[in-house]
């Protein structure tokens, strides 16, 4: 299966699409003026404490105070309000933790109002970017992740992902994490992990702890909502997020774009550097590669199939909505049931990769259609666990319900990608009725009057679709004729292929657009 990286920079911001088999998988977008990214590291004022919620509302700097929780405190909250005290007063040897004690921890079912108060200064991490009318999420519990590790402060404890699953593999970096560990420092893992030597690892180990170093550093001089650790850029951040992916091409439009990432690469996985290319052609990156075609077809509310059929996505405030349609195009070489076991299959595969490519969370219910075969209800589960391992959003998924119904909930850490592929018709306005063409006409011929008997303008010219003027001048008689007749006066017409069907505009003998009150 080869992967590709397809990164676009341009002055609206930077676009990453991620392309297995040339078939697009994911897409990310960071604008140029995008805020508040997950991982960020942020000094926050407690703004509110509110009780019944067991959570806290806290200002980092958005337009909407942040949401803080106290499960998102973590057990070693105490440790870090300490550690965040020395740091604003400059008593502290910035993140060194080898002499740092530890506090004691909370419990899991304390209160948020005995462990912080209002006006209180806290270091706090982004772990859910502003969505619709909410604020950032919060979590006071921090995680820094590198390429190979994610360093956790103020625990004891080293692991190594569960998605490693070869024992001696397991033994091995188990063995070298835990003799890299520094003191009052957790260490997880990664999957890219595998097959690492230890200098690879240490010095992935030494830029989190360099990181943490300098985030800590700030706090002395740092003033309310400042940000103290900010993410690398997205294209970094999904190549880092990757790294156990082998790429066969990355190619990026912007040199300096595509320098950093040289460099980055060099220290992070050299294989990388060689597949690494700077897209020099005028044509834009995007439509090289196929990308904004595939992105017009996947993004709209309904999904073809290569089948035939096709889903139909719907969006509301709880969750999200996929029905799956036959389309009306059964096999007749095979039996009802199989017909409808390969269109769901088709679907569980297609969807899998609709969750990614638009980053959908929350609860997504699907409709597949009806399967009375058990066997086969459960081959479509499979299907559709299987479809879904790659999706490195946490997720969970649910056996089919009796009436087909297979309910999803997947992580939700940043607005869905939602990119219109379908505009509003200027003619109906979206009501799907428009004016008949004899009342059109008539509008026209009423504008025509006004302009010559209340605006006094007797030389202008009326701009209008190409259809229109032909409607108004064939034949000898035409209908700029009878107006000729009518005003003694003649009407200059001009057809303008750009202009959608009702589209009209008047310009007088100065090219000054005439106005008409609405």
């Amino acid at each position: 299966m080869s992967n590709e990286l397809i990164i676009e920079v341009s002055s609206t911001g930077e676009r990453v699409a991620l392309l297995k088999d040339k078939k697009l998988v994911e897409l990310h977008h960071e604008g140029t003026s995008q805020e508040f990214l997950v991982g960020e590291l942020y000094l926050g004022v407690v703004k509110k404490i509110k009780p019944e919620l067991n959570a806290a509302f806290v200002d980092v700097g958005y337009e909407k105070d942040a949401f803080l929780h106290y499960h998102d405190l973590g057990p070693n909250i105490r440790s870090q309000i300490k550690l965040t005290r020395m740091g604003l007063q400059g008593g502290t040897n910035n993140g060194d933790l080898s002499e740092f004690v530890l506090e004691p921890e909370t419990l899991k079912t304390g209160k948020i109002s005995d462990v912080i108060k209002k006006g209180q200064q806290v270091l706090v991490q982004i772990i859910k970017e502003p969505i619709s009318s909410k604020g950032p999420r919060l979590s006071m519990e921090l995680t820094l992740a590198g390429k190979y590790f994610i360093l956790v402060p103020f625990i004891n404890h080293v692991s190594v992902s569960k998605k490693i699953d070869e024992k001696e593999e397991r033994k091995r970096l188990k063995t070298l994490v835990t003799s890299l560990k520094l003191p009052n420092f957790g260490l997880i893992c990664r999957t890219a992990g595998i097959n690492k030597s230890a200098a690879e690892l240490h010095r992935d180990l030494l830029d989190l702890y360099q990181r943490f170093n300098i985030a800590i550093s700030k706090l002395k001089d740092a003033k309310q909502g400042a940000l103290l650790m900010s993410e690398s850029n997205r294209s970094q951040s999904v190549i880092r997020d990757l790294l156990s992916t082998s790429f066969d091409n990355i190619a990026v439009n912007d040199k300096k774009l595509y320098d950093d990432l040289k460099t980055y690469s060099a220290t992070v996985s050299p294989q990388l550097e060689k597949v690494i290319r700077h897209f020099r052609q005028k044509e834009n990156i995007f439509t090289h590669f196929g990308v904004d075609k595939q992105i017009r077809n996947l993004f709209g509310k309904t999904v073809a199939l290569p089948s035939g059929a096709y889903l139909v996505i719907e969006h509301t405030e709880a969750l999200h909505v996929i029905d799956v349609n036959s389309g009306g195009r059964q096999n007749r070489e095979v039996s009802q049931d199989q017909y409808v076991l390969q269109v769901n299959t088709e679907a569980a595969e297609e969807i899998a990769r609709q969750l990614r490519l638009r980053d959908m969370g929350g609860i997504i219910v699907i409709d597949f259609i009806d399967l009375k075969n058990p066997a086969y209800k459960r081959q479509l589960s499979e299907t559709l666990y299987k479809a879904m391992e790659e999706d490195r959003a946490r997720h969970t998924i649910l056996p089919m319900s009796k009436f087909g119904l297979i309910q999803i909930t997947r992580q939700r850490v940043r607005p869905e990608t939602n990119i219109a592929v379908t505009e509003q018709c200027p003619m109906c306005h979206g009501t799907g009725q428009a004016d008949s063409s004899m009342k059109f006409a008539d509008e026209i011929e009423n504008k025509i009057d006004y302009v010559f008997n209340s605006l006094k303008i007797n030389n202008f010219e009326l701009w209008l679709h190409p259809f229109l003027y032909a409607y108004f001048t064939k034949g000898i008689m035409s209908k700029r004729m009878k107006w000729f007749i009518k005003y003694k006066k003649w009407v200059t017409l001009k057809p303008v292929s750009d202009f959608h069907f009702g589209q009209i505009e008047f310009y007088d003998q100065n090219e000054d657009e005439i106005k008409f009150n609405q």
